[in-house]
């Protein structure tokens, strides 16, 4: 039975997972290293984490930080947090203690679910934090026992070190407590389902607060639209690759995935070779990707012994999308790339439509939800149809602002003829046919591997160097990544003996590994306006030159 659009609006982030528990109890959720967790066992033991939490002290409205990879407990977790009413705040795992102090800090998360492997982490944090609980688990705890022995026995599996005392809990103990109780009323408008952590222009990561119906706005528009009837409720497989702390990864999930009664195949981590034979194994049909992971598999050098025919929607986020990638996954398949585009703020944006070939020049037409106009970014006026300017982004279901930073609150969003748009600080244009089409981004955010990384961060971390007056971080254009990161320093003029490998190793002690500048160069000073500010665009431009300087020598 269709669910009127009326009715879907004003849904929770988990409603339509419970009303594919009613229908399909027994189909399988979750395939995860080979184990199926059915939608009725995944319902399950989400209500006895839930019940847990709230037993331990964990309300309406508090924030929990999500620190694990790709797992069934992340999912379970999830779901959990959304129904006690409290606030899920998803982390990458490889962030580092410098990282996640000030996460929780700023979330005011005073609970943290994290693996044993970065458990040194939380340890560390803990005395400079509010935190009062630590959650601990490791990837293999929920499956069955012989697996896990064989993953001890193979050495296969990855274990840190956890001292246990009073306020550090095993997840797998939680799961045995009763289902939570009573259920808490939500308001889907008002009350807020998350926190996703973005780069800053400040230096530090801003908070984007989610609200419920925000996230289930977009989660329908690719349903019932996007999708349509092309995904096949309660018998189609989704893949999912990308991390679920990204809203493009677990939008997907949720859309094609756990919301339409099908199954999610969880990789925990993004080996190309695994990948490929759980396409093959489990026909997989439904794929998001970054543009690196397309290439990856297209340059697989044992591509041919796997069947990949299944495969029917793939979609690619993250980065702009190479045509040549584009083209030769079409000759390859036979099937397109579908492009997805969006940011923490505004959500999911723009997707090609399935019904026609898509262009690989463009990254898709506006969804129902999300309102979008070109403008020049100087007078904020449209500009003609075809011509290039900066993307704003509306929805009447976001919130529109950052946790509690109303300066860069004030930066981002803009209020034209009553409406309140989010600076998407991407160029594009427009095309008749309402399809938009990248043309470039802003130089403040660089593109690694599918990740978006604040150059400011990266800056504001070399600038705490005692030895660096002046730092420049911008993304050189590199076919396999996307974009490298690179450094440029000015150092104090008394600073002896400091090289590349000293603050690299600098980086990596304070950022998580995607973040690290590639290399570092040195120079005497860096170019500033008349006013003091980093012209990050003229270094940029200067790096693309010397590229294809370098190409026109080759």
């Amino acid at each position: 039975m269709k669910i009127p659009r009326e009715e879907l609006e004003e849904e929770l982030t988990f409603t339509r997972f419970d009303r594919m528990v009613e229908r399909y109890p027994e189909q399988t959720a979750i395939l995860y290293l080979g184990t199926r967790f059915s939608y009725a066992r995944l319902k399950e033991l989400s209500e006895r984490f839930a019940g847990a939490l709230t037993d331990m002290g964990v309300c309406k409205g508090d924030r929990v930080m999500v620190y694990i990879t790709n797992c069934v407990q992340w999912v379970i977790s999830f779901f959990a947090i959304q129904k006690m009413g409290a606030v899920i705040v998803p982390v990458s795992p490889i962030y580092t203690s410098y990282e996640i102090e000030y996460m929780i800090n700023d979330s005011g998360a005073e609970t943290v679910i994290c693996m044993d492997t970065n458990f040194c982490y939380v340890k560390e944090v803990f005395p400079k934090t509010g935190l009062k609980r630590a959650i601990v688990t490791n990837l293999v705890d929920l499956l069955p026992f012989w697996k896990r022995l064989l993953g001890v026995l193979f050495d296969k599996v990855p274990t840190g070190n956890v001292d246990h005392d009073s306020s550090v809990h095993s997840f797998t103990s939680l799961l045995k407590h009763a289902p939570l109780a009573t259920p808490i009323e939500i308001d889907p408008w008002k009350d807020l389902s998350y926190i996703l952590y973005t780069g800053g222009t400040t230096g530090f990561p801003k908070g984007v607060p989610g609200n419920h119906i925000g996230m289930t706005s977009y989660v329908n528009d690719v349903t019932e639209d996007v999708a349509g009837d092309h995904l096949k409720e309660g018998e189609d497989v989704y893949i999912a690759v990308n991390p679920l702390f990204h809203i493009m990864a677990l939008g997907l999930c949720m859309s094609i995935g756990l919301n339409k009664g099908n199954t999610t195949l969880l990789m925990p981590v993004p080996q190309v070779d695994a990948i490929l034979e759980t396409i093959q194994r489990y026909n997989a049909r439904w794929m998001l990707g970054v543009p690196a992971l397309y290439r990856m598999i297209l340059e697989n050098d044992r591509l041919d012994r796997y069947d990949l025919s299944s495969l029917a929607y793939c979609y690619c986020g993250g980065d702009v999308l190479p045509i040549e990638v584009f083209n030769r996954w079409k000759k390859q398949w036979g099937t397109p790339i579908y492009q997805v585009y969006g940011s923490t703020e505004a959500g999911h944006v723009t997707y090609s439509l399935i019904d026609g070939d898509p262009k690989p020049t463009t990254i898709g037409t506006p969804l129902m939800s999300r309102e979008c106009i070109v403008v020049d970014p100087e007078t904020l006026e449209p500009v003609p149809q075809g011509e290039s300017g900066e993307l704003l982004v509306t929805s009447p279901y976001t919130v529109k602002e950052y946790w509690e930073k109303p300066e860069e609150t004030e930066q981002s969003y803009i209020d034209i003829d009553g409406k309140t748009f989010y600076r998407m600080s991407d160029f594009v244009s427009q095309e008749a046919d309402g399809q938009l089409v990248f043309v470039e981004r802003s130089a403040d955010i660089i593109k690694h591997k599918g990740y978006r990384v604040s150059a400011s961060e990266v800056e504001a971390v070399l600038q705490d160097h005692p030895t660096v007056i002046g730092a420049c971080v911008v993304g050189v254009p590199d076919v396999k990544v996307g974009e490298r990161i690179k450094a440029i320093i000015v150092l104090k003029e008394d600073a002896r003996g400091v090289g590349g490998a000293e603050l690299l190793k600098w980086c990596k002690d304070r950022l998580a590994s995607y973040k690290v500048p590639g290399y570092i160069e040195f120079r005497d000073m860096l170019p500033k306006s008349k006013v003091g500010k980093l012209l990050r665009r003229e270094i940029r431009d200067e790096e693309r030159r010397r590229i294809s300087k370098d190409k026109e020598g080759a």
